[in-house]
């Protein structure tokens, strides 16, 4: 099989575009290919034929536009070792693809072989200490905060005699998806939380959780949860949707969400949601087990507004006798 066509058009989201890499980094690490072979024939004329890493590159300009100092953003370990490589190449845009010089620095390298020449970079890159420290890092910092969620629910819960536990999944449309910046995402984050300071939904909260998370199918999203004095709330059904609808307005109805209290029957023996008694421990511990998904290591970000905390919880307040 052949390959000759270097000039696919795809369009790609943000978060697409940057799984895409992710993959790619993936990918070369589980083989030791190129990314397309280059065979020459008896007549003396080159044949590029694909290989399992050929793929990738349909949206090798794409990926190259992801960084844009216009727009500086911490990266995940898979796009800032796919970055390096291609600044250590020295990768240059041209009207026929990428490209960059041959080793003598006498001429410029066609589309196939400059693509060769970045995944043999990056093949070497990931041997680095540091970049398998990033792995380390990584579960460690899912360590930390499972356990800063356990503590926290743990003093939410013995607030009140009991709690009203509710659970949204907060999204956005596949047509917005297609322009969203996960700055955007933030933004919106912000004016959720900080609409918990006036908004009647919020008057008896007792606390909350959000995570900004990258789904491979549905970009970016929000994980939330949020706690409510059970003397005073009775419908945790009635509040998800509340919250839910709040959230298509913030997003100018270009957001949806699935509220996991209206799914409670799917849950079983693991239910941690609804109305929690203090008392019940069992029911107590499924409910950190349950917020323990909001910070899982799959859906991790691989992009983000520097600075920006993409876990986030509220204040624990004194507990009511």
């Amino acid at each position: 099989m052949s390959y000759s066509n270097t000039s696919i058009q795809i369009h790609l989201s943000q978060s697409q575009t940057s799984v895409q890499i992710e993959r790619l980094v993936q990918a070369i690490e589980r083989t030791d290919r190129p990314a397309f072979e280059i065979i020459q024939t008896r007549s003396g004329y080159e044949r590029t034929q694909a290989t399992r890493l050929s793929r990738y590159f349909d949206a090798i300009q794409q990926m190259l536009d992801l960084f844009d100092d216009r727009y500086p953003y911490a990266y995940s370990k898979h796009l800032q070792v796919f970055w390096l490589a291609c600044q250590d190449i020295g990768l240059e845009r041209s009207p026929v693809g990428p490209t960059c010089l041959n080793e003598s620095g006498t001429g410029y390298l066609k589309f196939h072989q400059t693509m060769n020449v970045l995944v043999a970079r990056i093949r070497q890159l990931i041997l680095g200490k540091w970049y398998k420290r990033k792995v380390d890092d990584r579960r460690y910092e899912v360590r930390q905060k499972q356990s800063t969620l356990t503590e926290y629910v743990s003093r939410v819960l013995d607030r009140y005699s009991r709690t009203v536990v509710v659970r949204v999944d907060l999204h956005y449309l596949a047509i917005a998806r297609l322009r969203l910046r996960i700055e955007h995402v933030f933004e919106d984050l912000d004016l959720l939380v900080r609409a918990r300071e006036r908004n009647r939904i919020f008057k008896f909260e007792t606390g909350y959780i959000c995570a900004v998370e990258q789904g491979e199918d549905k970009g970016f999203h929000i994980h939330a949860a949020f706690f409510f004095n059970g003397a005073e709330v009775r419908s945790d059904f009635s509040k998800a949707r509340e919250i839910g609808d709040l959230w298509e307005q913030i997003t100018r109805g270009q957001g949806y969400y699935y509220s996991c209290n209206d799914a409670k029957g799917s849950y079983g023996d693991e239910l941690g949601i609804g109305t929690i008694r203090r008392a019940d421990i069992q029911a107590c511990g499924k409910v950190i087990k349950a917020m323990h998904y909001l910070v899982k290591d799959d859906q991790h970000l691989r992009i983000k507004p520097p600075g920006a905390r993409s876990f986030r919880t509220g204040r624990i307040q004194k507990a009511n006798a």
